[in-house]
């Protein structure tokens, strides 16, 4: 997965995260898994490719390097019941259609999930 960004992204939730429920939420939503129980990727297409969301070892980080990397990491975290959340104890989140930073009373906008998905994973400038 790239780290372009170098800032991992943890979804965490109060319950531990069983391989069998990941790959359950997965597999419904689209998303597919390359690996094993114990250390393996989610990816999500885009087009004719396949793009690395997240890393999966007993937890599922990512480090994304876009902001379709981000909404994807929202959209698993959103359907495993889980929080978002980046190195700084800042949450990403989608609301209302948006995919957001919140970070205490302050939110920053990514954009409209929709419009971010369809973009595709196009990677951050330096």
């Amino acid at each position: 997965m790239s780290r372009i960004m170098g800032y991992e992204l943890r979804v965490e939730r109060p319950a531990p995260l069983a391989f069998a429920e990941l790959a359950n939420v997965l597999g419904r939503a689209g998303f597919e898994f390359r690996g094993s129980q114990e250390k393996g990727e989610v990816l999500a297409r885009h087009g004719d490719g396949v793009h690395a969301v997240a890393v999966w070892d007993g937890k599922l980080s990512g480090a994304p390097g876009s902001d379709w990397q981000v909404a994807q990491l929202a959209r698993v975290s959103a359907l495993l019941g889980a929080r978002l959340v980046g190195e700084d104890g800042e949450q990403y989140a989608i609301r209302d259609g948006l995919v957001e930073q919140l970070n205490g009373s302050t939110a920053y906008e990514f954009g409209k999930i929709d419009e971010i998905l369809a973009a595709g994973p196009s990677v951050w400038s330096q």
